[in-house]
C-alpha cells in the first residue's frame, strides 16, 4: 500500500514508518520537527541522540534496503499537505501529526493555542486533502484513551447505546478529557465523525493508552534508528520516566495517591495495531473506534514493578509520592473494553519482569546523558 505517515519523526511515527517499509509498503513521511523544537524550547530533549529524518531514512536504507520517502513540511498548512497528496496519492494515512503532550498544553495561553490550532488544523487539512484528492483513502488517526476520562461505568469501544424514555440510539461514548491536549483529541473525533457521516469517509480512530519501550525490530538494526525517547515531565510517558529514574538513582515520582489506572501497551504493539487497522480498513462511511492497549495498571503498580526489577538488577530503586501537579482522580473505577484489535489479530506483548529488565538494560548505556533537572514536575494544572 502507499502509506503517508503524518508526524513521521515522532516517538511513534518513525518506528511505524520503518515497520511498514520493512513489510514492503510504499511509505512516505512528513514532519516539520515541531516536537523536537518544543522539546528544545522546554529543555526536554530526548535521552538518545536522533538524526534528522533524511539521515534516518538513509541509515535505514543502508541497514534494510527498504526506502522511506521524506518530506519536511507543516501539515497544518493545507497547501503543503495538498501537494503531497497530489504527488503521492496515498491509499492510507496514519495521522500522528499533533502536539502530543498534555503537560505542554497546560503551561499557558501560547502553548494551549499552539496545541489547539496545530492539532485541529492538521486533522481538518487531512480530511479535506482526502476529500479533494484521494476520496477512497483510509484515515488511521491516533486518538487517546484519555478522551474518555475516568467515568464510573465501563468504557465501551467508542460507542454506547442509550435508552431514554423508551427509545434507543447509539452515540459516541461521552468523553471528559483531563487536559487541553486530550480535549483536542476529543474535537478530532467529533470532526472526523461529522465528515464521515456527511461525505462517507473511511476512518479508524485508535484510542491509545500510554506507550512504553524504546526499541523495535527495525531500530535493533542500528542504534541510531532508535525513536525519540523522552523521560522528562512534559513529553515522557510514566513508564519511560520511571525506567530512566531507576537508572539515574532518582526516586520514582508517584503523583498523589498513585491509584490512577490507565491502559498501557508496548511500542512494538503500537506498530502491530496500526498495521492491523491499516490492512483491515474501515468501511466507507464508517468511523471505527478501537481502544488500543493491552493491560491496565495503576501508577503504584507500575512503580512497584520497576522498583522490584531494578532492585534485582542492583539499582537500589526508591519510590516517592509527591504532590500531584495534575487535576485528576487519584482513586477511581476503570474498566475499558478493548476487544477490537484482538479480534483483528493483535498478539500482545505483556509487561513481564523480563521486558522491564530489558528496557532498563537498554537505558543503562545512556546513564551519563540523563539530566535529572527534567524529571520533577515543572507544569501544574492548578
Amino acid at each position: 500500500m502507499r502509506v503517508l505517515i503524518m508526524g513521521g519523526d515522532g516517538y511513534l511515527g518513525w518506528p511505524t514508518a520503518m515497520a511498514l517499509a520493512a513489510k514492503g509498503h510504499d511509505v512516505h513521511v512528513v514532519d516539520n520537527y515541531l516536537r523536537r523544537t518544543l522539546a528544545q524550547q522546554t529543555q526536554s530533549e530526548a535521552l538518545m541522540p536522533n538524526p534528522n529524518l533524511h539521515d534516518r531514512a538513509a541509515l535505514f536504507r543502508s541497514a534494510s534496503d527498504a526506502e522511506i520517502g521524506v518530506h519536511i513540511g507543516d501539515v497544518a498548512n493545507y497547501r503543503t499537505l495538498e501537494h503531497i497528496f497530489q504527488e503521492f496519492q496515498p491509499e492510507a494515512v496514519v495521522h500522528y501529526a499533533e502536539q502530543p503532550a498534555a503537560p505542554y498544553s497546560m503551561i499557558g495561553f501560547e502553548q494551549a493555542s499552539l496545541t489547539l490550532n496545530n492539532n485541529l488544523n492538521a486533522t481538518l487539512n487531512l480530511i479535506w486533502a482526502v476529500l479533494e484528492h484521494a476520496p477512497d483513502c483510509h484515515i488511521v488517526k491516533l486518538g487517546t484513551m484519555g478522551e474518555y476520562g475516568t467515568p464510573n461505568i465501563d468504557i465501551e469501544e467508542g460507542w454506547i447505546e442509550v435508552e431514554h424514555k423508551g427509545r434507543k440510539e447509539t452515540f459516541l461514548y461521552p468523553r471528559a478529557a483531563g487536559s487541553l491536549y486530550h480535549t483536542t483529541k476529543v474535537l478530532d473525533t467529533d470532526l472526523l465523525w461529522f465528515y464521515v457521516r456527511t461525505y462517507g469517509l473511511r476512518v479508524t480512530d485508535l484510542m491509545q493508552g500510554p506507550v512504553y519501550g524504546l526499541s523495535t525490530d527495525e531500530s535493533d538494526l542500528d542504534g541510531r534508528l532508535l525513536p525519540n525517547f523522552h523521560y522528562d515531565d512534559i513529553f515522557g510517558t510514566v513508564v519511560n520516566r520511571f525506567l530512566v529514574q531507576a537508572v539515574a538513582g532518582v526516586p520514582l515520582t508517584v503523583y498523589g495517591k498513585g491509584g490512577q489506572v490507565r491502559g498501557y501497551l508496548n511500542l512494538r504493539d503500537t506498530l502491530q495495531c496500526v498495521e492491523l487497522a491499516m490492512t483491515h480498513p474501515a468501511e466507507k462511511g464508517q468511523l471505527r473506534i478501537l481502544n488500543q492497549f493491552t493491560e491496565t495498571f495503576s501508577v503504584n503498580e507500575l512503580a512497584e514493578r520497576v522498583q522490584r526489577v531494578g532492585n534485582e538488577m542492583g539499582l537500589d530503586v526508591q519510590v516517592q509520592s509527591i504532590d500531584n501537579p495534575r487535576k485528576e482522580k487519584e482513586e477511581h473505577y476503570y474498566n475499558p473494553v478493548h476487544s477490537g484489535l484482538l479480534d483483528l489479530g493483535l498478539q500482545p506483548t505483556y509487561m513481564t519482569d523480563a521486558i522491564v529488565a530489558g528496557m532498563l538494560e537498554q537505558i543503562l548505556p545512556y546513564k551519563e546523558r540523563i539530566d535529572t533537572k527534567k524529571i520533577l514536575p515543572r507544569v501544574r494544572w492548578k
